[in-house]
């Protein structure tokens, strides 16, 4: 997008040109980042469900005046000649794109009247476009919901379901689940059309370093550096992107220079029994090939109800995986740094992530092993522990 930004500057100034960007992305804070930082200066339009269906990126398309898209993929070089000095005639009525109106109300009653796929598809649009609520996203998930029951090989729905649950994930009403929950739908989508390139780069985005085709914001460091060295102030993210999103790729899986040792092989810690430390774990992608590898997200939360909180004046929290027989992962021993930003306590999710590569005689499912170990407080009566906290990771080989 650079480029055609150079290309249709100078149009634009001139009036001889509208620029409107749309990008297929699932955080738009990351999008508006972006444009920042490369000074874009035209409006551009979230659609992270995907309602261009576009199978890939970028797409370039020319409307004009009279609102009937006159060139497809057109190229900066020969914009000009090809569209903007041309003259089109005006057309038929009914070639010209019109004016849509949203009515959620209109949408909610539609689709409970025709209670089919189509209708609660454009109800879950227009809430998840439309909508500015934590409950209208709540009700854009039973929309699709609705989508994916009536039309189960209409790999659209599971798709926007997938984006509606990990924008639930994010948010203040998260469930347990919804992470994996996402995987699970976009992988659905995936295997109904395993062309659609925008459903594939979802779950790349967050999977195994072998299948990436670049590392996806890698980007994000160097933009607020130079953004602030303008003097400006940067477009804050609401989710900082983070392991997998940064990652570059890889063809061959590790192995580890040094062996690890168990930290707790005989099992001595203290079980963390009233789960001081809640644990929830995501596989992507949903089902591993035999040969192939899987990438595990392990996010340890301090738990609310008994308002405990990680001591960060002790030892950083450990994740110890054990290797099944025939299997390997990247590194057996992770650690969650504590950076000097941190206060003495605080309260935030810790997210580890690493590789497992699938031997390739594996069949069905298989439960890899792994313990926490950390220090956590309790505020409600005031004690600091150093607890373990067992975990079960499920591949489900395919």
């Amino acid at each position: 997008m650079p480029v055609w930004h150079e290309a249709t500057r100078e149009l634009v100034r001139q009036g001889k040109l509208v620029v409107i960007g749309i990008t297929q992305e699932q955080h738009a804070d990351r999008c508006r980042l972006f444009a920042q930082w490369k000074g874009f200066d035209w409006p551009i339009l979230h659609d992270p469900i995907n309602v261009l269906e576009s199978s890939a990126v970028p797409i370039i398309v020319a409307i004009d005046e009279h609102g009937i898209v006159r060139l497809r993929n057109a190229r900066p070089e020969t914009l000009q000649h090809d569209f903007v000095e041309k003259q089109f005639p005006k057309g038929q009525k009914e070639d010209a794109l019109s004016p849509v109106e949203i009515d959620l109300d209109q949408l909610r009653t539609l689709a409970g009247e025709k209670n089919s796929a189509d209708a609660w598809r454009a109800y879950g649009d227009g809430l998840t476009l439309w909508g500015k609520t934590d409950q209208e996203l709540q009700q854009a998930i039973v929309a699709y919901q609705q989508v994916v029951k009536k039309a189960p090989r209409d790999g659209r729905g599971y798709f926007r379901l997938g984006v509606c649950l990990r924008m639930r994930y994010e948010s203040t009403q998260r469930r347990s689940g919804d992470f994996q929950a996402a995987i699970d739908q976009w992988s659905a989508a995936l295997a109904i059309n395993p062309n659609q390139y925008i459903w594939r780069r979802r779950i790349e985005q967050y999977g195994p370093l072998s299948t990436k085709p670049y590392p996806f914001y890698d980007w994000v460091a160097q933009a607020v550096g130079e953004i602030q060295a303008r003097g400006e102030k940067p477009i804050e993210l609401s989710v900082v992107p983070s392991g997998a999103e940064l990652a570059r790729p890889r063809k061959r899986f590790p192995k580890e220079a040094t062996a690890k040792k168990s930290p707790d092989a005989q099992g001595r810690i203290t079980r963390d029994i009233r789960q001081l430390i809640t644990a929830e774990v995501t596989v992507v992608p949903k089902q591993v090939t035999p040969g192939r590898s899987a990438r595990v997200h392990v996010v340890l939360r301090p738990n609310a109800m008994f308002k405990a909180h990680w001591n960060n004046e002790s030892a950083p929290l450990q994740l110890w995986i054990d290797e099944p027989k025939g299997w390997r992962v990247d590194r057996q021993l992770l650690e969650s740094e504590i950076t000097t930003e941190l206060a003495a306590e605080s309260d935030e999710p810790r997210h580890l992530e690493f590789e497992v590569a699938v031997p390739r005689n594996a069949k069905r499912k298989q439960t890899l092993t792994a313990y926490a170990l950390y220090y956590v407080c309790n505020d409600v009566d005031g004690t600091c522990l150093f607890l373990r906290r067992d975990i079960t990771i499920e591949i489900d080989v395919k």
